[in-house]
């Protein structure tokens, strides 16, 4: 069985998920809780303690090519392996290389489950209530109680995911959550830019015909509730794992949507 170090966060809850013995990560590694604790912090996505790889006595480092740094890559010490995951429709084959390159047949079947989702027909959202991923609403105590007894349709034009403030930043095409939304159906409703992560500058106005999408990571939107809805937003926090965590996590959040639609 080969001993990895992983600098990627969905993937290394992903392969502790198959059964891969992974023996380093990141300190943003934090999934599946019960058992990174014991898997040794050998830096972050963007930075690396090459001694401690080494001292793991790794058989094989995994990067990504977008997550992780030209740097790393170069600078590695042992042999490695990049993946380069953009959406929903090529991770299947990503995941199904590194499965190969393992030998691991749950990974295959990973993929084999995402090939599957790569292939499912796209949704339509028609209410709040169906909102995927909604941890919260802006405008209620939670999620639950705002929908609790009656259905409110989807009034909106557009809709932002928001992943950053100060500067405000949110996603564009080409990201592997703007193929999430799209999967699940929001495709004509998000609004085209020309950069994968456009920064939309330190004061944001909201607009009344946009539905906004906070989510919960990178940025803690959920500590700023009040002050969003205040200031005029509609729109809700979503948890950021299930739409950016390429992997299992990932996956599973959308097996269950679409098969609830």
């Amino acid at each position: 069985m080969s001993r990895v170090v992983c600098f990627i966060p969905s993937i290394t809850e992903t392969l502790i998920d198959c059964g891969v013995e992974v023996v380093g990560r990141t300190r943003f590694c934090i999934h599946p809780t019960d058992q990174v604790n014991s898997i040794a912090i050998v830096g972050g996505t963007k930075d690396v303690k090459w001694d401690k790889v080494i001292a793991l006595s790794a058989d094989l480092v995994i990067l990504d090519k977008e997550e992780n740094t030209l740097k790393m890559a170069n600078g590695c010490p042992l042999p490695y392996f990049v993946l380069h995951i953009t959406g929903v429709d090529n991770i299947a084959g990503e995941l199904g290389k590194l499965a190969e390159k393992l030998n691991n047949s749950a990974l295959t079947q990973v993929a084999h489950r995402w090939r599957k989702i790569s292939n499912t027909n796209k949704t339509t959202v028609r209410t709040i209530e169906k909102l995927p991923g909604m941890i919260r609403s802006l405008h209620s105590s939670s999620a639950r109680e705002s929908n609790a007894n009656k259905v409110i349709a989807f009034p909106f034009k557009r809709i932002d995911y928001m992943i950053w403030k100060d500067p405000w930043m949110a996603i564009g095409p080409e990201t592997f959550i703007w193929s999430v939304l799209a999967k699940l159906g929001f495709e004509s409703y998000l609004i085209p830019r020309d950069e994968k992560y456009p920064n939309l500058g330190e004061c944001l106005d909201p607009d009344p015909k946009c539905f906004y999408f906070f989510s919960s990571e990178p940025y803690p939107f959920e500590k700023y509730v009040d002050q969003l809805a205040d200031k005029g937003f509609n729109g809700a926090i979503v948890d950021g794992e299930c739409f950016s965590w390429y992997g299992t996590r990932s996956l599973s959040f959308l097996e269950s949507e679409l098969s609830r639609n």
